[in-house]
């Protein structure tokens, strides 16, 4: 199969889900937590998770699946497909737009594809390291550069870390951005990074699902990503070369005596 097949099979998979789970929250939904009051968690999740779940069984067997909502298989191929059927299900559950299907194609320590449908608006991204990142068929522009200074930086910090060492590392990165933006969905705010609509992304502790799917369309629109160790958790950066290569700066800047900063 080729690159072209798993990208077409990658918009399908997150528009099918997107639309399951607009349906259901149209129809009603009822949330539970999981991690926190903020960390939520409904039964459209589930079932769009179920069904790229059981798409990939029938059309990819061989290959792996990890989804944020508990699905887990090992492939023979090598390759996994990391799917979270809805991100940023706060938003998702009060009623806001900002969510998303999101997906990546992993094979190997490889990002391979990502995959992001947004139902408010009925568009689908596909994108990757080597597939130059399309809204609905349509290519976007290269990523224009930027320092941090100049850029919206998205992020998110749970508040009760904002007062141990994890909060003072964050304060000096964000300090130094034009603006902030906390919007609740890491792929959506990727999806506004690759449309060069903002700059660069930024938060700790990332899993896969919220990770890679962005990613994927940030460097198919010539972005950067990096990892960095700081405060004793590992941040990740997206975006505009020159903002990711300031906020590894400010993450990594030695701490000064008698202060945070």
């Amino acid at each position: 199969m080729s690159l072209r097949d798993d990208a077409a099979l990658a918009a399908r998979l997150v528009r099918e889900a997107g639309g399951l789970a607009h349906r259901m929250r149209a129809a009603g939904l009822e949330a539970d937590t999981k991690t926190s009051i903020s960390d939520v968690v409904t039964a459209a999740d589930h079932a769009a998770e179920r069904q790229v779940v059981e798409t990939l069984a029938a059309e990819r067997p061989d290959d792996g699946v990890l989804g944020e909502e508990g699905a887990s298989r090992r492939g023979t191929s090598g390759r996994t497909w990391v799917i979270d059927p809805v991100d940023g299900t706060y938003n998702f559950v009060a009623g806001l737009d900002w969510w998303c299907s999101a997906l990546a194609l992993t094979d190997g320590d490889e990002l391979v594809l990502g995959a992001v449908h947004h139902a408010a608006t009925g568009r689908t991204f596909v994108g990757g390291p080597g597939l130059l990142t399309t809204v609905d068929g349509v290519p976007l522009a290269p990523l224009a550069d930027r320092p941090l200074a100049e850029s919206c930086l998205l992020t998110y910090l749970h508040p009760p870390l904002l007062d141990d060492d994890v909060g003072a590392v964050f304060r000096r990165m964000a300090g130094g951005a034009a603006t902030l933006r906390v919007m609740g969905s890491g792929s959506m705010d990727a999806v506004s990074i690759a449309e060069g609509r903002l700059h660069v992304l930024c938060q700790q502790s990332v899993p896969p699902w919220d990770e890679l799917p962005g990613a994927a369309l940030i460097r198919g629109v010539g972005g950067a990503t990096a990892h960095v160790e700081a405060g004793g958790v590992t941040w990740y950066a997206a975006g505009a070369p020159t903002a990711v290569a300031d906020v590894e700066n400010a993450l990594t800047r030695p701490k000064v005596s008698g202060g945070s900063a």
